[in-house]
C-alpha cells in the first residue's frame, strides 16, 4: 500500500500529464468565482438600468408628436320608423347621427433644436434632453364630398384642433397654436389611445379653409429621453433637428436626406422631408383616427457602450485570461523542472479573478479607462511579484510580465473596438496559438523536459 502511495506521488510530481490535468481542473474551479462576478457585473448593470428608467420616468421618456389635426364634427341621418297606434301606419322620421373628420395639414414644417444634459442619481447618470419645437404650416382643402356629405351638415362651428403626444408630463410651456388671425391655447383631453392628446376650443372662421389655405403656428417646448420621434401628417412634411448630442441614431420609418446630415464631435444637424406618396394613408380620415405610430421617424439619443456594458464585455474573456497565464506557468514549470504548487496554481488563478472585481467597483467611481489601467496594473504587479517569489528567476518573471501586459493590453483595444472586435479578436487569437505551438516544440512530453 505504501509502495503505491509513493508510485502515485512520483506520479503526480514528475508527470507531465499529472500536471496538465491539475491545471486543467483549477481553471474549471475558477469558472465558479468568476461566474459570481459575472453575476455582479449583471446586477450592477440592472440597477443602473433601473435608477436611469426612474430618472428618465421623472424627467420626460420617449417624446413622439403628432399635429396639429383639423378636427370636424359632421352629421349623417338615419332613417327610423315608429308604428302609430292610432293611424296603424308607420310614420318614417330622419334620425341625426354625430360623427367626426379628421384632416391633416398640407404642409408641415418642424424646426426641433435639442439640447441634452446629464442627470445624475447617486453614482449613476442618464442622458436627457429638452426639445424646442417651431411647427408651422398650412391646412388646404377640406372636402366632405367623397362622404357625400352637405355643407349644411358640416358642424363648423364646432370643428378644433388637435396635438398628440406621447409625453403630457414632459411639456413646459403653455400650448398654443395660431390658425389665421386667431390664437388657440390646447387643453389635455382624455382618452384612450397610446398618444395622449391635447385639443383646443371651437375654431373661428374655418369654413375659410374651404375655399383658401389657413397656415398655422405654434411652438412645443418638451423633455424627453431616448427618443423624439415625429409623424408625417402633412401633404409634405419637412423636419429639421439640430442638437448638440454627438451619437444619434436615426430610427424609424424613414432616414434623413444624407445631403442635409452632419454628425460632429460637438452635435448633429439633420433633415427629413416626406410626401404624401411616402406614406401608406391619406389626408383625412372619417369616424375614426388610426393609430399612426408605425409611420413615425426621428432620432435615438443613443449612449454610446457604458462602463457597465464594456465591463461585462471584459469578464467574457476571463476564461482565455486565466487558461493562457496558468498555461504560461506549466510551460515554464515543465521546462525549467521549477516546482509549482497547485495552491499556488490557485492564488494565481484568484488575483486574476480579483481584476474583474476591481474592475466593476472602481469603474462605477472613475471612467473605464482608469479604472482598467488600475485594476491591471494591480494584477499584474501581485502576479509578478509573486511569481518572482515562486520561479526565483528573473527571466521567467520578465516573461510573466510580458505575457500579461501583452493580455491585457490585447482585451482592451478589443473592448474600444466594435465593427472590427472579431477580426481583431480572432487574428489576436491565432497569433497568440501560434506562439505557444512555437515555445512548446521542443518540449520533451515523456516527461524529460529539454527546452532551448
Amino acid at each position: 500500500m505504501k509502495n503505491t502511495k509513493n508510485r502515485i506521488g512520483s506520479w503526480f510530481r514528475h508527470s507531465i500529464t499529472a500536471k496538465m490535468l491539475a491545471v486543467g481542473f483549477l481553471i474549471l474551479v475558477l469558472l465558479i468565482p468568476l461566474g459570481f462576478v459575472k453575476d455582479l457585473i449583471r446586477e450592477r448593470g440592472f440597477r443602473q438600468t433601473e435608477v436611469i428608467e426612474e430618472i428618465n420616468t421623472k424627467w420626460g421618456k420617449e417624446v413622439i408628436l403628432n399635429g396639429p389635426i383639423l378636427k370636424v364634427p359632421y352629421l349623417t341621418y338615419v332613417e327610423e320608423k315608429v308604428f302609430d297606434d292610432k293611424t296603424k301606419t308607420f310614420i318614417v322620421s330622419q334620425k341625426p347621427e354625430k360623427h367626426l373628420a379628421y384632416f391633416f395639414p398640407w404642409e408641415l414644417n418642424i424646426q426641433s433644436d435639442v439640447k441634452t444634459q446629464p442627470l445624475e442619481r447617486g453614482i449613476y447618470e442618464s442622458v436627457v434632453y429638452t426639445s424646442e419645437n417651431a411647427i408651422s404650416g398650412k391646412f388646404a382643402q377640406i372636402d366632405f364630398s367623397g362622404k357625400d356629405i352637405s355643407n349644411k351638415d358640416v358642424l363648423w362651428e364646432k370643428a378644433t384642433l388637435l396635438f398628440k403626444t406621447s409625453n403630457l408630463k414632459g411639456i413646459r410651456n403653455t400650448v398654443k397654436i395660431t390658425l389665421g388671425d386667431h390664437n388657440y391655447a390646447l387643453k389635455p383631453k382624455f382618452d384612450n389611445t397610446y398618444l395622449n392628446t391635447l385639443e383646443s376650443g371651437y375654431l373661428k372662421d374655418i369654413k375659410n379653409i374651404v375655399t383658401n389655405t389657413m397656415a398655422f403656428q405654434s411652438n412645443i417646448i418638451i423633455n424627453g429621453s431616448q427618443n423624439l420621434k415625429y409623424v408625417p401628417i402633412g401633404k409634405e412634411t419637412q423636419v429639421f433637428m439640430k442638437s448638440n448630442w454627438h451619437s444619434p441614431s436615426f430610427n424609424g420609418n424613414f432616414l434623413p436626406d444624407t445631403e442635409g446630415k452632419k454628425i460632429t464631435k460637438t452635435g448633429f444637424e439633420a433633415k427629413w422631408k416626406v410626401l404624401e406618396t411616402n406614406r401608406r394613408f391619406g389626408q383625412y380620415f372619417f369616424d375614426r383616427l388610426p393609430d399612426l405610430l408605425e409611420f413615425s421617424f426621428g432620432t435615438e439619443f443613443l449612449v454610446p457602450i457604458d462602463d457597465y456594458q464594456k465591463t461585462e464585455r471584459t469578464s467574457k474573456y476571463g476564461l482565455m485570461i486565466i487558461g493562457l497565464t496558468l498555461l504560461v506557468f506549466l510551460l515554464i514549470q515543465i521546462s525549467s523542472k521549477i516546482p509549482i504548487h497547485p495552491f499556488q496554481y490557485l492564488m494565481i488563478g484568484l488575483a486574476l479573478v480579483m481584476f474583474y472585481t476591481l474592475l466593476i467597483s472602481i469603474s462605477e467611481h472613475q471612467n473605464y479607462l482608469n479604472a482598467y489601467l488600475i485594476s491591471g496594473a494591480a494584477v499584474v504587479t501581485l502576479i509578478t511579484v509573486y511569481s518572482k517569489s515562486i520561479l526565483k528567476n528573473a527571466k521567467f518573471t520578465m516573461l510573466i510580465l510580458g505575457s500579461m501586459f501583452s493580455l491585457y493590453s490585447f482585451i482592451f483595444v478589443i473592448i474600444q473596438l466594435e465593427d472590427y472586435a472579431l477580426l481583431v479578436g480572432s487574428i489576436g487569437l491565432f497569433l497568440i496559438l501560434a506562439l505557444i505551438m512555437f515555445a512548446s516544440r521542443k518540449i520533451d512530453w515523456s516527461g524529460n523536459p529539454q527546452l532551448t
